[in-house]
């Protein structure tokens, strides 16, 4: 039998691969699941059928408390996945997830019971029913037509639209964001890079949304903090909507150089800032850029175990060296929960070219959040395995993640990121930002050796 459940998603035939064309919105009676069978952002309402995943009911409420809390630390262990029994549980991983076992006899996942606690603002919620009846994917894929907020496509028809939800979901409207980064080496080495992040979507930028604003999808941008060698390096990014009509902007200023230049490079399969070569710049945040390289397949939905309600491993108490060693993370720390993931292939075209020949993404119905990806090389070979580490951000109703890890199989190394357990609250929701902080000028001046 076919491991992954046909998306039928209660009643909406969902096609299995997707032509070039631009696909039309839901009709008003599939929209119309959207708060009943299905949730506001359209994951099924419904647990699985032997309970071991819940209903969904809403969520963590909002709160005001502290963010890194744990509602669920009475939680035991339901079991320990190891190398040894590994084979037991392979159809709830994914091939990449297995591989781990098979190359660090270490390595285990503690398996906590579930618990849907994703939740956002209601505004969320009610342009995404909007959107489910208006929006569009642009020509070829590479863009969508106008929409309110976030998730587009609550009722997806393509893996195309499963992606774009990814890359569009909400992430609190600005924040402002200190973390760590390090590319560690197999003998667990490693030398902490710390980065201060910005993002901004137009609508939540204090001066209002600008005419240049049209086809913008939000605004970045990422200046290394430590260490002292790379200071003042910072990366200046606009990210477009329509990636058809408009690229990806991008800048850097260079601190030796003092000097902004443009930097077209800043996609695709370029290097990430500061990461030994161990991630590309579409690798960050799981999955982020213009799709139009790959074909993208929707496989289907399947049960999986995936890192989830990540407040153990985001502790304060927690150090780096607490978490970073050799091979992958301390495994004490991150905690594995049964969800439901749609199931997308993208393959690369045959007159593109990427390191990466095949990816294939596990992501979370609850909050269309890459969770697991795995990424092939030109060999059809398993290479890297992603992981996002979910956490709900109950003070801003964001769930994001709290780390995000990229293991390379073949050489025993991996890169971690978004790291914020020495930073204090590491992410900032709400900061009150301008047009003019993301300007080529603002990262000169933001520049300094």
């Amino acid at each position: 039998m076919n491991k992954y459940k046909k998306p039928l998603l209660l009643g909406s035939l969902l096609a299995l691969a997707i032509s070039c064309q631009t696909q039309a919105a839901v009709s008003a009676d599939q929209a119309a699941k959207l708060g009943t069978s299905l949730t506001p952002i359209g994951a099924e309402m419904a647990g699985n059928a032997d309970g071991s995943i819940p209903k969904w009911e809403g969520g963590l409420p909002a709160s005001s408390g502290d963010r890194f809390a744990d509602p669920y630390a009475s939680d035991k262990i339901l079991l320990t996945i190891t190398a040894a029994n590994v084979d037991q549980y392979k159809d709830k991983l994914s091939p990449g997830q297995v591989a781990m076992f098979k190359k660090y006899p270490d390595y285990k996942m503690n398996i906590y019971p579930s618990h849907r606690s994703a939740s956002l603002p209601q505004r969320i919620y009610d342009a995404a029913k909007a959107n489910a009846t208006s929006v569009q994917l642009a020509a070829g894929g590479n863009g969508v037509s106008t929409f309110k907020e976030a998730v587009p496509f609550p009722i997806p028809q393509n893996g195309l639209e499963v992606i774009w939800n990814h890359i569009t979901r909400y992430r609190g409207g600005t924040l402002q964001r200190t973390v760590m980064q390090a590319a560690v080496q197999a003998n667990g080495d490693y030398s902490p890079v710390k980065l201060e992040e910005k993002f901004a979507w137009p609508a939540y930028m204090e001066d209002g949304v600008q005419d240049g604003d049209k086809n913008i999808l939000s605004y970045f941008t990422q200046e290394v903090l430590s260490p002292a060698r790379l200071v003042g390096n910072v990366l200046l990014v606009y990210e477009t909507l329509n990636q058809v009509d408009q690229p990806r902007q991008a800048w850097v200023y260079n601190a030796g150089q003092r000097r902004v230049r443009r930097a077209p490079q800043v996609a695709y399969d370029a290097p990430g800032t500061a990461t030994d070569g161990q991630r590309t710049s579409d690798n960050l945040d799981m999955y982020n850029g213009a799709p139009d390289r790959y074909d993208w397949k929707l496989i289907g939905k399947k049960e999986m175990y995936i890192p989830y309600n990540s407040f153990k491993l985001a502790s304060r108490s927690l150090k780096y060296d607490d978490i970073v060693k050799p091979g992958h993370l301390n495994t004490d720390l991150p905690r594995y929960e049964l969800h439901r993931v749609w199931v997308v292939e993208a393959t690369l075209k045959p007159s593109e070219r990427h390191i990466y020949a095949k990816r294939v993404f596990f992501i979370d119905e609850d909050t269309w959040q890459a969770a697991v990806v795995d990424h092939y090389d030109g060999r059809d070979q398993l290479w890297r395995v992603a992981e996002a580490y979910e956490f709900q951000y109950r003070d801003a109703q964001v769930p994001w993640l709290t780390a995000e890890a990229l293991y390379d199989l073949q050489s025993g190394r991996y890169l971690i990121g978004s790291l914020t357990n020495e930073e204090g609250n590491g992410f900032s929701f709400g900061e009150k930002f301008r047009h003019n902080d993301f300007t080529p000028d603002a990262i000169r001046r933001m520049g300094k050796r």
